[in-house]
């Protein structure tokens, strides 16, 4: 398992519903982990992070302490109350078996006083992943956690949706698409949502033909859990990658007074993005450093530290069975069920958009800016950082309201420049010499004066040319490198930065010293 450790701040949340008072919310733990293990080739991990004590075990209570409540995440993003026609259905697709996932709900719903969601009553079913009713998976606890996480978004943000469960035999991409076919082709079914990935492969486009080109239907999937995927999709996740879904980021969502909405949103450190590097670019993607499909598309909360309150009770013991739960698993079924309360964003099965809408739809959407899910290698500042407009992390935005909204186009990445030092490494004796050279490449229209540097010579290293500004923002600049011959011999490490714009950027080469 991948564990994160991040410093969580109190969850300060005041919940209020209409029939019901929450306690006052309790500081959860200082750590937080991933409930499903790591996925092989063609199968999938879900994204589910359950926050732990401090000796990695589930922070859980016997009764609601902690997390984010159906009035907060209504609150923070602006919903309204009801559907905008009829009783939508937002499918959820999972792997293995949730045994007592229709009861779990019921003890969430009831403690924020939504209305029951049953089978008997109609609003709740639950297939495998042939559609029948009965004879499901073998059981999972992790996955049962993902699942109860699910209903439960999906009941918070709209609890007027029908819920169908499809559980998929296994956690293999082929079981979970046969699940996703499922969902998509049963009645009244507007929004599908996947909160799980594998390692975006050659296979993607394959993939997402046979199981996630569905015109017409809201496909979103959660666009993973482990930060950067890197410019060629060395981590990227599918089906987060497929040009017919939307990929959903994740955010670190709290509290702030002190703005008109009440809340403020960052990219969390470890929502997934990137660029494929095998599913094509959709023709409404138009960022302009990824060839092919950047991910994320939109976003919503992630981060643990401003996690979910959830109620799972499968594999749970001493009746302890509230959790508070991160990843961009819950992030997926909030934009899924959001999707449901506006009537479907997706098109229709005649003329489909897939996760077009965030691109034409910017007043739907809260810009995210700040915070950043990668400390190194970002070649492009906009793949990694919450930046104002379109970024990796965070994509277009979160939802503001569920309406079919203005067609006003989100504001372009920002302008930025990327960073390349050549060579990464050179070898010079004592009384010798050498060069590096830093190149700047400006994006999305940079075009300020960038003044590179270089630091951490060694005592009896003299360095030239640094500092050296570059006007328009574009160019290189050449760094030269003397060794005396009482330089110590060893191996050293040297930053070279360059700033411009009120941008940072920086790169790091290494310098060997020989004695001869």
């Amino acid at each position: 398992m991948r564990n994160h450790r991040p410093l969580l701040a109190a969850l300060a949340v005041a919940v209020a519903t209409s029939l019901s008072a929450a306690p006052a919310l309790a500081t959860p733990g200082t750590s937080h982990k991933r409930v499903c293990g790591p996925a092989n080739v063609h199968f999938a991990s879900c994204h589910a992070e359950v926050v732990t004590n401090a000796d990695l075990t589930p922070l859980a209570s016997t009764s609601y302490q902690s997390g984010y409540a159906p009035a907060d995440l209504v609150s923070a993003y602006k919903l309204p109350a009801a559907p905008a026609s009829g009783t939508p259905t937002v499918a959820i697709v999972d792997a293995y078996d949730a045994p007592n996932l229709e009861a779990d709900l019921g003890v969430y719903r009831a403690q924020f006083g939504l209305a029951a969601c049953t089978t008997t009553n109609g609003c709740f079913k639950k297939v495998n992943q042939n559609g029948v009713q009965g004879s499901y998976p073998a059981a999972d606890t992790g996955w049962a956690q993902e699942t109860s996480l699910d209903v439960d978004m999906v009941s918070a943000i709209c609890p007027a949706c029908r819920i169908l469960v499809v559980e998929a035999n296994s956690s293999s991409l082929g079981d979970l698409g046969a699940a996703v076919n499922t969902a998509a082709g049963s009645p009244g079914v507007i929004a599908v949502s996947n909160s799980y990935g594998g390692n975006d492969g050659s296979y993607a486009p394959s993939y997402e033909t046979a199981y996630y080109k569905h015109p017409g239907i809201d496909i979103t999937v959660s666009s993973g859990d482990s930060g950067y995927g890197g410019n060629t999709g060395s981590t990227v996740e599918f089906p987060a990658s497929s040009q017919y879904v939307t990929a959903v980021g994740g955010t670190r969502l709290v509290r702030n007074t002190a703005v008109t909405r009440g809340w403020s949103e960052s990219a969390w450190t470890g929502a997934g993005s990137g660029c494929s590097a095998y599913v094509s670019k959709p023709a409404w993607q138009t960022d302009p450093s990824c060839p092919k499909r950047m991910v994320a598309d939109v976003s919503a909360v992630a981060d643990p530290a401003t996690g979910v309150a959830v109620y799972d009770s499968y594999g749970s013991s001493n009746g302890a069975n509230w959790f508070v739960f991160g990843g961009t698993s819950v992030a997926s079924p909030i934009v899924a069920a959001v999707d449901a309360l506006a009537g479907g964003r997706a098109g229709t099965a005649a003329a489909p958009t897939y996760g077009q809408y965030a691109y034409t739809h910017g007043a739907d959407f809260f810009d995210v800016s700040g915070g950043t899910n990668s400390t190194s290698g970002c070649t492009f500042a906009y793949f990694c950082t919450g930046l104002a407009g379109y970024d990796g992390p965070t994509g277009v935005g979160s939802p503001n309201g569920a309406g079919t909204g203005s067609t006003t186009p989100p504001p372009p990445p920002a302008p930025t420049f990327s960073l390349t030092a050549s060579p990464t490494s050179r070898s010079i004796v004592r009384g010798g010499s050498t060069s590096y050279t830093a190149t700047v490449t400006p994006a999305n229209g940079y075009a300020s004066s960038t003044t590179v540097s270089i630091s951490g010579a060694p005592q009896g290293v003299t360095i030239t040319g640094s500092p050296t500004t570059l006007a328009g923002g574009s160019g290189s600049a050449t760094f030269g490198v003397a060794a005396s011959t009482t330089t110590k011999v060893g191996s050293y490490t040297l930053t070279i930065t360059a700033g411009g714009g009120g941008i940072t950027q920086s790169a790091t080469v290494t310098l060997q010293i020989k004695r001869k």
